[in-house]
């Protein structure tokens, strides 16, 4: 059986996809404690200006959107050659996994920590470990679930346009229906965490005024990277074959075979 699904290459694309969606989404939650400055990477003179009557805003971002941009790439790609089942599934285990890292590191805080530990890294200005390790692994409830929630809710969003779209315009443009269902899903995703996790802490107009910009972000990020998922779905025809790969997104919409048969949908 194992022989059978490693030799069979759009089964094993699946599997790939799946670990690197999953994999890139516990990252983003990880890294997501640390806020930069996108204006001081970028090495531009830093924006101080105000939305919604709220001044002194630039574009200070969660570490997390550097990963999140490729997510909803690889959900279009998914989505492109599998389906939006396959989509549903590879975005369930991120979240059941994820939601199991959190568990371990709120396990993992709670541990005693050895004295040694707790003051082993003194000399490089952390004077407590535990401290330390308590800030960037315990995230507050409120975000976790705000996360999750955005997560799942703006994939559903992402698949629905997506498909919605193809209907429309056939195997043409997938630039439309990518882009323009990530747009759409990102809005989504940036105003849901933000609401869950800051509702009743900041006022409805300071969560409008982050959210568009973070959403200003992740727009441009949409339209950057674009060029990405054409160049990942001709990878995908070159190793699979046009015959097959046009199966697959046969298979993807819901429409008869011309007579492939190991074409995956993950249902």
């Amino acid at each position: 059986m194992i022989q059978k699904i490693l030799k069979d290459k759009p089964t094993k694309l699946f599997i790939g996809f799946t670990a690197f969606f999953v994999a890139n989404a516990l990252i983003a939650e990880c890294i997501g404690t640390k806020i930069f400055s996108l204006e001081t990477l970028l090495g531009l003179k830093k924006e101080d200006f105000t939305l919604f009557g709220q001044s002194g805003l630039s574009f200070s971002l969660t570490c997390g959107v550097l990963l999140w941009p490729l997510e909803f790439i690889i959900t279009d790609i998914v989505n492109e050659f599998y389906g939006p089942k396959a989509v549903r599934r590879i975005s369930y285990t991120a979240v059941i996994l994820i939601s199991y890292a959190f568990l371990m590191f709120y396990l993992a805080i709670h541990v005693p920590p050895a004295d040694f530990w707790v003051t082993s890294n003194v000399h490089n200005g952390i004077p407590s470990m535990q401290d330390a390790f308590n800030g960037i692994f315990g995230q507050g409830m409120r975000i976790i679930i705000g996360s999750l929630v955005a997560f799942l809710v703006s994939q559903i969003v992402d698949v629905t346009i997506f498909h919605k779209i193809k209907r429309i315009t056939g195997e043409k443009k997938i630039w439309l229906r990518a882009t323009g269902s990530t747009l759409v899903s990102q809005l989504v995703d940036s105003y849901i965490v933000l609401f869950i996790a800051f509702s009743g802490v900041f006022t409805w107009q300071e969560i409008l005024a982050i959210g568009i910009v973070n959403y200003t972000y992740k727009f441009f990020m949409a339209i950057l990277l674009t060029p990405l998922i054409y160049f990942v779905e001709n990878r995908i025809v070159r190793y699979v074959g046009e015959n097959t790969a046009h199966e697959m997104k046969k298979a993807a919409m819901g429409q008869p075979s011309d007579g492939f048969e190991n074409v995956i949908t993950a249902g």
